[in-house]
């Protein structure tokens, strides 16, 4: 009489399930991280190197033919100071993030750098990695 074992214990692992997580996780990271700052003002900025460790509260940008945006929202440049505190208001330490076109005169960011020194705000100029 032979005796049978019922319950074969399999040793094989199925990765399957494990690479089809792993895949959508890869996708959820990489669209996320093109979402994180999407810039919807296209502007050509200057080089650097150095880098900050601040956080800005908000942007400023000069695109190429002197249009000025604080964030997304176009504005003339009367109302960059009021709208700045509106927004921010008297708050210490707070950081602002100038994005200004490499095209741009410097005279037109020296202007928003004084409309920052009257208001005690704290100006990062972003440049683009060389």
């Amino acid at each position: 009489m032979a005796l049978s074992q019922r319950n074969k214990i399999s040793i094989n692992f199925s990765s399957v399930g494990m690479t089809d997580v792993v895949f959508n996780l890869l996708i959820f990271f990489m669209l996320t991280s093109t979402l994180v700052h999407p810039s919807a003002i296209k502007l050509l900025l200057p080089k650097g190197s150095n880098q900050t460790s601040a956080k800005p509260l908000t942007t400023v940008s000069i695109t190429s033919d002197l249009n000025y945006y604080i964030e997304k929202q176009q504005v003339a440049f009367d109302q960059i100071e009021n709208i700045l505190k509106q927004k921010l208001g008297s708050a210490p330490d707070t950081y602002i993030s100038l994005h200004a076109d490499k095209t741009v005169p410097f005279e037109n960011v020296v202007k928003v750098l004084d409309i920052a020194q009257r208001n005690n705000y704290k100006l990062i100029i972003a440049t683009s990695p060389k």
